[in-house]
């Protein structure tokens, strides 16, 4: 269970700097007049996926799809509370029923065995 907490908790941090790293270029003129290095903030991220992806593949004992669906649902839960928070999108009904199969996605990797 501890795995499985670091890697729901480490995706949604990773999925947290991927956003800003990628759309703060919207509202930030940081963001957008310093691409290098966002760029360079690519290589912890990408470890940090590496981690993400390790610790999912050990909580589901050595099977790769949950962790990568877990990984994938953090990235629309993520994706979407922070354009609503920062780029004024508001949530439709398609995001909500996008939000609840992702959501149900991780439900079934984590409860269904």
């Amino acid at each position: 269970m501890n795995k499985l907490l670091a890697c729901i908790l480490v995706f949604f941090l990773v999925q947290c700097l991927t956003w800003f790293q990628l759309n703060g270029q919207f509202f930030s003129s940081w963001f957008k007049n310093n691409n290098l290095i966002l760029c360079l903030f690519g290589i912890p991220i990408s470890w940090l996926y590496i981690i993400a992806t390790r610790y999912g593949y050990e909580a589901f004992d050595g099977i790769l799809w949950p962790g990568r669906l877990l990984g994938f649902s953090m990235g629309m839960l993520t994706f979407a509370i922070f354009t609503w928070i920062f780029m004024s999108e508001g949530i439709n009904t398609k995001t909500v029923v996008s939000l609840v199969l992702a959501t149900a996605l991780v439900c079934i990797q984590i409860f269904w065995k």
